[in-house]
Formats: C-alpha cells, structure tokens, sequence
C-alpha cells in the first residue's frame, strides 16, 4: 500500500513538473473575511498567549453542554484575520500552483463595491484578475486539532446573483471571459442562495454561446449542505445534472456531504460499512453517486484521505498525509479542490489527481499558505506518512 501510494505521489510530481499549457481559469462567487480562532480551556496569566486551548471538538461539546440550564462565558482568542471564502481559497491553490485565474465574486470594500477589499491583497496577487461586485460575508472558524466548526454570518454574500454578475460585467463580456478557460469553478451552494441562480444562467446565457472546447471543465463544491432540506439537495442536483448536458462536471464532496447526497437521491452508497474501511468504501460511494447523477467525475475527500471515480471507470482511494496538528484547517477542503481541479485540467490521471489535491492540501495545513507549484513537487516526493 505505501509503495502504491509512493508511486502515486511520485508520478503526480513528475507531472505536475513536466511542461504544460498554462490553466486558465474563472472561479466566483462567494467571499468571507475568516477569523481564526482558539478556544481557551484555562488561563495562567492574563498574557495573551499564556494559556491551554480547548483542543478537541468533544472537549468543546463537553463545555458546551455542561452549560445547559446554567450559562458559560468561553474566551476567544483570535490567532489570525485573513481572506477566506470557498472560491477565493480554491483560487489561491490555483494561482500558487501556476494556473491563470479570474475570480469574479463577494471581495468588495463595504463603502465602494468597486474596490477590492485590502484583506484579499494576497490573495489578488495570485489571481490574474480580480472583478469584486459586493463586500465578503464573515466567519468565526474555531479551529480543533481534530476538526473545526465554521460560524457563518453569510448576510452580505446573498446580494451575489446571476443578475448582479450580468449587471457588473455585461452578458457579452461573460460571455468572451468563460470562452477563454478551460476550468470554471462555482462554489458554496450551501451558503450563497444566488448560486442556482448562476448554474441556470450558464445553462441558458453563457454554455450555449461558448466554442466548442474538449478540455473545459466544471468544478462544483456545495460546502457542508447539513443545514439544507432534502428538497433543496435534490433541486441542487437536478440543476447539476443540467451542467452535465453541457459540459464535463466534477463534484466535490467530503466524506459527511457524500453520506447525505447519496442518501436525497437513493443510493446505498456506504451499506456495507461493517468491518470497511474508507479505503474500500469511498471509491466505491463515489462510483454510485456518479453513476446515479450521470457526472463526469465524483470526488470525495476525509483529513485521512481520498477517493474518486469517473466515467472512463476508473475509482480509486489515496492515503492523504494526516497530521494531528495542524498550523491551519480552515480551507483545507478548498485547496484540495484547487490541487484536484488543477491536476485534472492539466491531464492526470484519476489517482495522481488525488495525489496532487491530498498534496496540495498537506502542505497547506503545514505551512498555512497555499502551496507553490514548486513546493508541492516537493512534498508528494518525499509524501509524510499518515500519523
């Protein structure tokens, strides 16, 4: 097994090292300022840092709980403000990674819709070119070393519409912009109520006006649909099946999103869980799911690892490179969708994407940045081990 995986993440290096055309892609829509946050357990002083943090989501819960009936004063202490959002993160790993991206979407000053806000500064420079079209919505991510719970405050990100996006740029405009990549991208469906907005509008406005291009492809995160009702899943995924008619469509799930997906739309993805392992299991879920929604590709991620399958027939799992703690969590998810996304569009096969994507995202929670290209070559040659 580790010499398959070795191989694997060996291959995708030498790849993603080999020359290839540039990857020119559009990512949009959403846009959050993140907080990062620790929860303190117990102070020493009333220094700063002097401190022991709350290091487990059940240890959280447990807090939590304990409250019930009475109350509980738990203290924030905020480790860094930084530019977040599904498409901005996603488009991060694309830019440090070398691909060419337009972002279009929620990065605007608060007091002039035209001006991106200074927080995204990094991130822009990444980006080829950067069209804000209103201000971020906020989250306060309290990070666990085992997990972390996003608390969102999406208000300002339900002004992103189809309408909004045509008003901005003009359809012709759109039109010659989604004409020129070869990757799209459109995220966080959980969060951002325009976004179906959008997929209808690239159904009937932009794909039917667009050259015909054998290597375009659409990218999909729904980011943590837990709070939608089965209805609004199901609606989701006959609007992607849409997409499907018109161009290959790739969707990214972790391992709680498969679970509900499969589940709105009637498939037995994950009934022989006794005695499974993930590595037997997800591959297998992805095939069901793609094969029911009739997609191009199903991909599913866990911090442990990875599967995917595809419409060539191809499925297979990669160990990621877990780590127990840390620098960062928040956005790993979106980076691996970068590294897969970027993987795919420049010809990996099936497994060396998952390679690349559980590479790119190891690095990131390891050195809190998005990985350069150099970098993550790097790092799936000499790949950690799981811990």
């Amino acid at each position: 097994m580790d010499e398959t995986r070795n191989q694997l993440a060996h291959q995708a290096a030498d790849a993603i090292e080999a020359e290839f055309p540039t990857i020119h892609a559009l990512v949009g829509f959403d846009g959050f300022v993140d907080s990062i946050i620790h929860i303190v357990n117990q102070r020493h002083s009333m220094q700063k840092e002097d401190y022991d943090r709350i290091r487990t989501i059940p240890e959280f819960a447990a807090r939590c709980g304990a409250a019930a009936g009475k109350s509980a004063n738990l203290e924030m202490v905020v480790q860094d403000v930084r530019f977040g959002g599904n498409g901005p993160l996603l488009s991060s790993a694309l830019g440090s990674l070398g691909a060419s991206v337009t972002y279009i979407g929620a990065v605007s000053l608060e007091d002039d819709w035209n001006r991106i806000d200074p927080i995204y500064k990094p991130f822009a420079e990444r980006c080829d070119r950067v069209i804000p079209i209103c201000p971020p919505g906020r989250t306060d991510a309290l990070e666990f070393e085992d997990g972390k719970i996003m608390l969102g405050k999406p208000e300002s990100v339900q002004r992103v519409t189809w309408d909004l996006i045509k008003q901005t740029l003009g359809l012709e405009t759109l039109i010659e912009m989604f004409n020129a990549v070869s990757l799209i991208s459109v995220v966080n469906w959980t969060l951002v109520a325009g976004v179906e907005g959008i997929w209808q509008g690239l159904c009937d406005e932009i794909f039917p006006n667009l050259d015909p291009n054998p290597n375009r492809r659409l990218f999909l995160d729904l980011s943590d649909p837990a709070k939608r009702t089965d209805d609004d899943i199901r609606r989701a995924m006959g609007l992607i099946q849409n997409l499907q008619e018109h161009v290959p469509v790739t969707l990214g799930l972790n391992l709680a999103e498969s679970g509900r997906v499969a589940e709105v739309i009637g498939v037995n993805a994950y009934d022989d869980e006794h005695n499974q392992t993930l590595a037997s299991m997800v591959p297998i879920a992805a095939t069901r799911i793609r094969e029911k929604l009739g997609l191009s590709c199903i991909v599913i991620h866990q911090h442990t690892g990875a599967g995917a399958a595809d419409d060539e027939g191809e499925s297979c799992w990669f160990a990621g490179p877990y780590t127990r703690k840390p620098r960062i969590s928040t956005g790993a998810g979106d980076h691996f969708g970068g590294g897969f996304s970027f993987a795919q569009n420049a010809g990996l096969n099936l497994g060396q994407c998952l390679a690349a994507a559980c590479g790119v995202a190891g690095a990131y929670v390891r050195d809190a940045q998005s990985p350069s290209r150099d970098r993550l070559i790097e790092f799936l040659r000499d790949l950690p081990a799981p811990e």
